[in-house]
């Protein structure tokens, strides 16, 4: 004896029944269903066919509700909660706050060139004060210290080669 099975009865009728016409959108999901029922080997493939031949000639969203009413619809909504915290292996490292000496450091390096070099001076007293604080409280921002003492010193470097230059002519000046 053979029961009939939920696809091959008639649509839905009477007034609580959706009638709305099926979409091309619809028909392709319950057949995404189907394909997915059937490689789960709940459908054997004949009647996956006539299922899938159904489902294409369907006209109303209650056809295709029948075709795939005993088949799972997809994977069901898991509630956040259910999941857990997240590992802190998986979660992003906090950054570690940047020293405000060492951006000092570097805002006077690159003023070198604006300011004649008169910035030089506070750039590399800042930038060893700021390497300083880094190494014992673990901020960030060594590359801005790093940046400040190299701009500083080569402008301290350069003051330096031009005062030397400027007494050597002084003194080759008053010598002849």
């Amino acid at each position: 004896m053979s029961y009939p099975t939920p696809w091959q009865g008639n649509p839905l009728q009477g007034p609580g029944a959706p009638s709305m016409l099926a979409s091309h959108a619809e028909r392709e999901r319950a057949v995404d269903v189907l394909r997915a029922g059937y490689g789960e080997g709940r459908l054997d493939h004949p009647e996956f066919e006539k299922r899938v031949a159904r489902a294409y000639s369907a006209r109303t969203v209650a056809e295709l509700s029948l075709l795939v009413a005993d088949l799972p619809q997809g994977p069901l909504p898991q509630p956040v909660a259910a999941a857990g915290p997240v590992p802190a292996t998986f979660l992003p490292r906090p950054q570690p706050r940047t020293n405000g000496k060492a951006i000092a450091s570097m805002i006077c390096g690159v003023l070198c060139v604006a300011t004649g070099g008169l910035t030089g001076l506070p750039a590399v007293i800042l930038g060893h004060m700021a390497q300083s604080e880094i190494r014992s409280t673990g901020e960030g921002g060594d590359g801005f210290a790093l940046t400040g003492l190299v701009l500083g010193w080569l402008s301290v470097a350069g003051w330096a080669a031009f005062l030397s230059l400027i007494g050597l002519l002084a003194v080759l000046a008053g010598s002849s």
